[in-house]
């Protein structure tokens, strides 16, 4: 025969009251989360995520802004080298300089004329200036040679009369310092006063070279 299970009174109150209890506890926790009424399951559980999301996404605020600031810390706190590429100039303050001397066809060109010279090892402070005093650039206007032939430096040669044609400002310039290092500082003729009697014939060269070069620094 199979055993009949009894239950005290005793035993049916305590299980009444954990019961009564357990729903206690559910009703706290709903209050604490905002929910004063009733709501079904799927509510509930969006509720508790949304505000599981809203910490999380505290948190990440806080850790992106945290690496925000390390990041411009270290931006404030570097300074980049200054390299210094000739006459305690840097490469821009070199282009800006030899820019303020130049005009018409060749203005801007600065750029140009101080890479391949620092490419080449050339004096830009001489180079500029004798394309100056050879072209007129620096004055009133360019001369034809260097209009129609884009030859800044006098440059004896063919396809504009006697003289050499190039076909560009930037390639004009470029033969010119290639012409000069060539020509003379490879051979060791690396000053104005040692360039002169080779590259012109007139004893006033020199003198000339010599103001715009001047003038170049001082501007």
């Amino acid at each position: 025969m199979k055993k009949k299970l009894y239950f005290s009174n005793k035993t049916i109150s305590l299980f009444i009251a954990s019961i009564g209890i357990f729903f206690i506890v559910i009703a706290l926790e709903l209050d604490s989360i905002g929910i004063g009424r009733k709501y079904s399951l799927n509510s509930i559980l969006t509720k508790v995520t949304s505000k599981k999301n809203k910490e999380e996404d505290k948190k990440t605020e806080v850790i992106l802004n945290d690496i925000g600031d390390i990041n411009l810390a270290e931006t404030m706190l570097y300074v980049p080298p200054r390299v210094e590429v000739y006459d305690g100039l840097t490469f821009e303050e070199l282009v800006d300089k030899l820019n303020r001397n130049l005009k018409n066809d060749i203005t801007n060109k600065g750029d140009v004329i101080a890479s391949k010279c620092l490419e080449l090892g050339v004096d830009p402070y001489v180079a500029t200036a004798i394309i100056l005093h050879e072209t007129g650039c620096g004055q009133s206007s360019c001369s034809k040679i260097a209009r129609e032939c884009y030859n800044f430096g006098g440059q004896k040669g063919s396809g504009c009369g006697m003289y050499k044609r190039y076909y560009s400002v930037d390639e004009g310039l470029q033969g010119m310092i290639q012409n000069l290092y060539n020509n003379y500082y490879s051979k060791g003729l690396t000053t104005i006063d040692t360039i002169a009697p080779r590259y012109a014939e007139s004893s006033a060269w020199p003198a000339k070279i010599h103001w715009y070069v001047n003038k170049i620094k001082n501007n």
